[in-house]
């Protein structure tokens, strides 16, 4: 016994007690071994600790007292990087061993280990990283128990250094020793390394030619402030950086990745860097300074010292702050701000593997600041934002992933392949489902390649075989084809808008019906047509369709989410007996144009139905005269959010019908409004700010007659447009008046993104 240690060590006489404690959660990668060693210290108990394929296995000897307190502590005071999912204590018979020990992992048939996210240099670590007299002084891989890479270099479970990436740095005796120490913040810390022993960074030229240099942190510096394009390798992988106050070198940025308008984040070096450019308010500061370091939507201040082309058309920037010590570096006494974007063209993956980077990104980067420590697992950076005062996440990726979503209750093990575009997958084990990182649109045959590894990765870390596989209706999505003809395993098909409710429902662990109120972009349904403007009833099993928008031709099919006049052209053309050309959504569109497509919609020729609500925005944008064509999706719905004025809120006309049991939400009359508003001279910020009105009280006047016919309180908001802060904040307003219980994502992306979630828990629930 350690009685000297001891805050209540038992007296001689008193009756021991072993016990054996299984902890299951993110308990390996964060500190929890040394943790409890140290706690065990503490209460004087003696035993042992291991990581185990379940999570971390506890045993302990000493009083019950003394046991019951211990048990408390580790629940009271666990790592801050931890997360305690269950704590199973069993009786075993007392050993009368002397001394706590660390054992070496252990493998067993129930295998429930959960990898610790990716996570930000920690204070400690950036105290060190600055001091001139610290053996880590500038060492860009500082890292401890608290901070530091885990996701992207596991390879395996349980999480041992010989099971990641680091397995290529041996630890040299001053590693070694921290390592062992239990009194060191490096111990068991997997990542552990210094510049004796670890990774080292090395500079690249645009060809992929290794550049000696006496220090590439400060060569890489120097490029950057002459306005050159650095491709950095982080944690999941390559980011290509400009200074942010250097307009030219924004605009090649902005050509050479063939990124014509879509916004670039920015990684700022402090909050208050992010305050002299943004309005942060509380809310968001948490999400900046949060553990997962995501990139943040904030309202832009006016400020001449960033590029104008860094966000254009719209009110908000993308703000992260560093995450890494060569971060830390590059931003410490050089720049207020730099570009910092996703290493990829247009609609690939971000890059991660080192020949691959300099194979790809040779046309866009002028140099490499790389290092050797291999990224196992691409992962890009999470986004979020504060809507209806709540943290949102509009991307779950670095930082969230691989943490477990809480289910209500044990599911079959699923898997669940997501959509064509913002593609996740999601596998169940047990009561938890864990979503992947962002892995991107499929129709690019790189990220086809990433998401069957996700899958595959997902499969190993997780110790995950699942028994069926779901996927979307939509027969021609590359998910969907995977399930059918690459998985091998049973399938279920789950409609794509039944998958959007049932994700929000999962993530808030509700099982009763709920009204679904489900506003997307276009997404495949039962009746063959394309929806994407849906009211539900149903809970995480099935559902209802009960109400949706007119159906309305999209000339072109895909191409008309590109070119937003087509759908303004659709809109007019059913709202008038002759379609009025003077509108500005057809400004430098031909007479010819807009004939063919004209006549195209009127003989149903390449003019597929859809329900969509994010095509109605893009009909008001071009209408509006904001957007005829996108370079990226969703700009024309953004860019109409980004310019209504938030105070108009007079109403426009619209029309509910009753079709069948269905109620049909009619625009036509809100469509000829808004152009004969427009002609005579009204404001489009106005019209916009009364469309957004508009919709907020159509969806109202629906969900109120629907509770008249189901009695159900509870409303589900999902599906991309709730990414529009606006509109969501408007509805919200209006239902929570009217006595509505209203359900909306937080942790879980009301995009495609979060749709795999949905479609595991559905699967889950119905026979084959």
């Amino acid at each position: 016994m350690h009685a000297s240690q001891a805050e209540a060590a038992p007296g001689y006489g008193i009756p021991l007690q072993r016990q054996k404690i299984i902890i299951e959660g993110i308990v390996q990668g964060v500190g929890f071994r040394p943790f409890i060693y140290q706690l065990a210290g503490r209460f004087g108990l003696d035993g042992s600790v291991c990581n185990d394929s379940r999570g971390v296995t506890i045993e302990v000897e000493g009083a019950a007292d003394v046991l019951t307190r211990f048990v408390a502590a580790v629940r009271s005071e666990k790592p801050p990087l931890s997360s305690i999912q269950s704590v199973d204590i069993q009786a075993l018979a007392v050993q009368g061993t002397a001394g706590f020990t660390i054992l070496q992992s252990t493998l067993d048939e129930s295998r429930r280990a959960q990898i610790s996210p990716d996570t930000f240099v920690c204070d400690d670590c950036l105290n060190e990283l600055f001091d001139s007299g610290d053996r880590r002084y500038r060492y860009p891989f500082i890292n401890c128990t608290n901070c530091g890479p885990r996701y992207t270099i596991v390879t395996g479970i349980p999480y041992d250094r010989a099971l990641t990436t680091m397995a290529d740095f041996p630890l040299c005796a001053d590693c070694r020793a921290e390592y062992e120490d239990p009194t060191s913040r490096r111990f068991h810390a997997q990542p552990n390394a210094c510049p004796a022993c670890g990774p080292q960074l090395q500079m690249f030229d645009a060809k992929g030619e290794s550049l000696t240099v006496d220090d590439p942190l400060s060569g890489a510096i120097r490029r950057l402030k002459e306005g050159q394009i650095l491709a950095v390798k982080g944690i999941g992988g390559y980011h290509l950086a400009v200074d942010a106050g250097n307009q030219d070198a924004v605009l090649e940025l902005r050509q050479r990745k063939r990124r014509d308008e879509k916004p670039f984040a920015l990684m700022v070096k402090s909050l208050e860097a992010a305050g002299n450019i943004a309005h942060v308010g509380v809310d968001e500061a948490g999400l900046l300074q949060g553990v997962e370091r995501p990139i943040v939507l904030l309202q832009k201040k006016p400020d001449r010292t960033l590029a104008a082309s860094i966000a254009p058309a719209n009110r908000y920037l993308g703000v992260m702050l560093p995450y890494t010590p060569l971060h830390h570096l590059l931003l410490h006494d050089d720049f207020p701000a730099l570009v910092m974007t996703s290493a990829n063209l247009s609609d690939e993956p971000i890059a991660y593997e080192d020949d691959e980077a300099r194979r790809r990104l040779s046309s866009v980067a002028d140099v490499f600041l790389s290092h050797n420590r291999r990224i196992h697992t691409r992962t890009d950076d999470s986004i979020a934002r504060v809507m209806a005062d709540r943290p949102l996440l509009l991307r779950r990726s670095r930082g969230f992933v691989p943490r477990a979503i809480a289910l209500s209750g044990e599911s079959l093990p699923v898997l669940a392949v997501g959509a064509e575009l913002k593609n996740t997958v999601c596998l169940t084990r047990g009561d938890r489902a864990f979503l992947s990182q962002h892995v991107g649109d499929l129709k690019n045959i790189e990220v086809y390649d990433s998401f069957r590894q996700t899958i595959k990765h997902l499969q190993t870390i997780l110790e995950v075989r699942p028994e069926r596989v779901a996927h979307d209706l939509h027969p021609d999505y590359d998910s969907t084809r995977y399930a059918l003809e690459e998985s091998g395993l049973p399938t279920v098909a789950v409609q794509h808008h039944h998958a959007h409710m049932a994700s929000c429902l999962a993530e808030h662990g509700a099982e009763d019906p709920a009204i679904g109120v489900i506003f997307d972009g276009i997404g495949y349904g039962t009746d063959g047509h394309l929806w994407g403007g849906e009211f539900l009833v149903g809970d995480l099993r099935s559902c209802e369709r009960v109400g949706h928008f007119r159906y309305q031709p999209m000339p072109g099919g895909d191409l008309a989410t590109r070119e937003p006049w087509r759908m303004a052209l659709s809109y007019l053309q059913a709202a008038y007996t002759e379609l009025p050309v003077d509108s500005p959504a057809f400004n430098n569109i031909t007479p010819a144009d807009l004939r063919l497509v004209a006549q195209a919609v009127s003989r149903g020729i390449n003019a597929p139905m859809s329900s969509s609500c994010g095509r109605l925005f893009d009909a008001v944008a071009a209408m509006l005269g904001l957007r005829q064509r996108a370079s990226y999706e969703g700009q024309a719905a953004l860019e109409l959010e980004m310019s209504a004025d938030p105070h108009a809120n007079q109403l426009l006309p619209y029309e509910l019908f009753n079709e069948g049991g269905q109620i049909i939400f009619d625009p036509l009359l809100m469509v000829r409004d808004i152009f004969e508003q427009q002609k005579q001279g009204a404001d489009p910020a106005t019209l916009a700010g009364r469309f957004h009105a508009s919709l907020a009280a159509m969806t109202l006047d629906v969900c109120e007659e629907l509770r008249s016919r189901t009695a159900l309180q509870r409303i589900v908001l999902s599906g991309g447009v709730f990414q529009n802060c606006l509109l969501t904040e408007m509805t919200l307003a209006r239902l929570e008046d009217s006595g509505f219980e209203v359900l909306m994502h937080s942790l879980v992306p009301p995009n495609d993104g979060g749709l795999a979630l949905g479609q595991a828990v559905v699967a889950a629930r119905n026979p084959l």
